[in-house]
C-alpha cells in the first residue's frame, strides 16, 4: 500500500492529531500518582521497551555510525519535552498545555531558515504567524491574576516546542535515508534507557502506595506506547514524505483535540476558544499553500 499519497498523509496527520492532542490528558492522569519527572522518565522507559522488538527487523548494525544524530532527534523530539510538558501540567490545565504546542510550527520554520537552508514563501511564513496569533488568543486567561502562572510554566510548554521544531528539521535533514521505524528504533535505544534509570533514582516507593498507582500507570503505558513509540515511527514517515512544515502543522489540530478532552474534564470552553481554533485552522491552510 502505497502511504505516500495526499489522502493519506491528511489522515495520518489526523490521526496524529488526535494521539498527541490526547496525550495531555493521560500525563494529567498519570500525575495523580506519579510526580512530574516519574511520568517522562516511565514514558520515555515504557516506549523504549515497546520499540525493542522492532528494532530486531529495522535496526542495522550499520546505522550504528550515526549515532550521534539518532540522538539528538531522541533528545529533542522526546526526551526533554517529555520533562517539560509534565512539568508544566503541574501548573497550567492540560488543554492549555495542549494549545502552546501550536507553537511548533512557528521554530520548525525559523530554524528550518537559520541552520538548515529552509525555504519558505510568504504565504507559508503568513500561515504560520496567523496559527501563532490564533493560539495567542487561546491563551489568554479568564482571570489576569494567572497570567503570571501562564507565563511560568507556559515557559516549559514553549522550551518544549522549540525542541520540537529542531527534531522536525533534524528528521528531515538526517533521517531521510532510513526507515521510519529504524529511526524511531535508533533515538529511543539512545534516550530510553535514561528514562529507566532516572525513575529508579525517584522515590517509587511513594508512588507505589498511592491508590491510584496502577490506573496512573495504567496511563502512563498508554501515553508512551500510543503517543511517543507508535506515533513518533508514523510522524517520522510523514516527515519523509511531506516535509517538515506539512508534518509538524498537526500541532495546530492538537489544541482542538486538548480542549475537547479539557472540555469533557469539566474545563470551560468560551466563543473566544472557538474563533481563536478558527484562526488556527485558517494558518493550517495557508502553511500548506504552495
Amino acid at each position: 500500500m502505497n502511504f505516500n499519497t495526499k489522502f493519506w498523509n491528511w489522515a495520518i496527520l489526523l490521526i496524529l492529531a488526535l494521539i498527541w492532542g490526547s496525550s495531555f490528558i493521560l500525563m494529567k492522569r498519570g500525575l495523580e500518582a506519579f510526580n512530574d519527572t516519574q511520568v517522562a522518565a516511565l514514558r520515555m522507559f515504557i516506549a523504549f521497551l515497546f520499540i525493542l522488538p522492532f528494532s530486531v527487523r529495522y535496526v542495522k548494525r550499520t546505522e550504528g555510525k550515526d549515532w550521534y544524530k539518532f540522538m539528538a532527534i531522541g533528545l529533542c523530539g522526546n526526551f526533554i519535552p517529555a520533562f517539560l510538558f509534565t512539568a508544566a501540567e503541574t501548573g497550567i490545565s492540560s488543554s492549555l498545555t495542549g494549545m502552546l504546542n501550536s507553537l511548533t510550527p512557528l521554530f520548525t520554520l525559523i530554524l528550518g531558515i537559520l541552520l538548515f537552508r529552509a525555504k519558505a514563501k510568504a504565504i507559508n511564513v503568513a500561515g504560520v504567524l496567523i496559527g501563532l496569533a490564533g493560539a495567542v488568543g487561546l491563551l489568554i486567561p479568564q482571570k489576569i491574576s494567572d497570567l503570571g502562572i501562564n507565563i511560568n510554566y507556559g515557559g516549559y510548554v514553549v522550551i518544549a516546542t522549540l525542541f520540537y521544531g529542531m527534531s522536525v528539521n533534524l528528521i528531515r535533514r538526517y533521517a531521510g535515508g532510513y526507515h521510519s521505524i529504524a529511526t524511531t528504533c535508533w533515538s529511543m535505544m539512545m534516550v530510553g534507557p535514561f528514562g529507566g534509570i532516572i525513575f529508579i533514582c525517584t522515590d517509587v516507593a511513594a508512588a507505589y502506595h498511592h491508590p491510584l498507582f496502577w490506573s496512573s500507570l495504567g496511563f502512563v503505558a498508554i501515553l508512551a506506547i500510543a503517543g511517543t513509540a507508535i506515533s513518533v515511527m508514523v510522524f517520522n514517515l510523514l516527515v519523509k514524505n511531506t516535509g517538515a512544515l506539512f508534518s509538524s502543522s498537526v500541532t495546530y489540530l492538537i489544541p482542538i483535540v486538548a480542549m475537547m478532552w479539557g472540555l469533557f474534564d469539566g474545563e470551560v470552553i468560551t466563543l473566544r476558544h472557538i474563533a481563536s481554533i478558527l484562526v488556527i485552522l485558517v494558518g493550517v491552510y495557508l502553511v500548506n499553500k504552495k
